[in-house]
């Protein structure tokens, strides 16, 4: 079973094409879309932050697990956060963590302190009048909806307890118009012996080509 989180702004929409590849090779994947980023989430009647979509997703792989068994976990940007503190929760349930150009933080690190400058004055220039939800850059998706704030600015409460997950894979996109989006992270794990660490010809948006590369990532997971 894979658990697909996906980044900011994003739902599980964006992780179709990857979820019929998986479907395609005989396994099943639930394509996670966090709370506040369904259609009609209102963040003015449900603030959501960091804490809340951890625990939205420990719960969720809880449940898949509660007959046994583990979860491959994978998460795009945003979603390395999520998908690490959940796994954090309770480590055993987890069989791989695949990160793919994320940053990967440490404990009492948020998304604000390790992302670049440029991302950084991008939440700024484009959080609503509300001060709760930053807008989709222009050319997402028509499904991409406001990203908490929230979300991005706490910091991650981390045990270590997912270093635990035996594989953990990293794939970081080369060709992001702007520059790397994950340049820290990507130089720390480049040699990590815990990690198997590749580098893509992609953009951060890794499954714009289509979901083959992804899927040779998984495929012996």
């Amino acid at each position: 079973m894979f658990v697909l989180v996906p980044g900011a702004w994003h739902g599980g929409w964006w992780y179709e094409p990857l979820a019929a590849g998986l479907h395609e090779l005989g396994h099943t994947a639930e394509c996670v879309t966090l709370a506040g980023l369904w259609p009609h989430d209102d963040l003015t009647r449900r603030p959501v932050n960091l804490s809340t979509h951890v625990e939205q997703v420990a719960e969720l792989v809880s449940d898949l697990t509660a007959g046994g068994g583990q979860v491959v976990m994978v998460g795009h940007s945003y979603g390395g956060q999520v998908i690490n503190g959940a796994a954090d929760r309770d480590p055993s349930r987890v069989s791989a963590l695949v990160h793919l150009d994320t940053d990967v933080v440490e404990d009492g690190e948020s998304c604000w302190d390790v992302t670049t400058e440029a991302n950084r004055q991008y939440f700024l220039d484009s959080v609503g009048g509300d001060g709760l939800g930053l807008a989709p850059m222009p050319f997402f998706d028509e499904r991409a909806r406001p990203h908490p704030f929230a979300t991005l600015l706490e910091k991650s409460r981390l045990t270590g307890a997912w270093r635990q997950v035996p594989v953990k894979r990293y794939a970081a996109a080369l060709d992001t118009p702007g520059g790397l989006q994950a340049p820290a992270t990507m130089e720390r794990l480049r040699n990590d012996p815990d990690w198997h660490y590749e580098e893509w010809p992609v953009t951060h948006n890794v499954l714009r080509d289509g979901p083959g590369r992804v899927l040779d990532l998984l495929r012996d997971l």
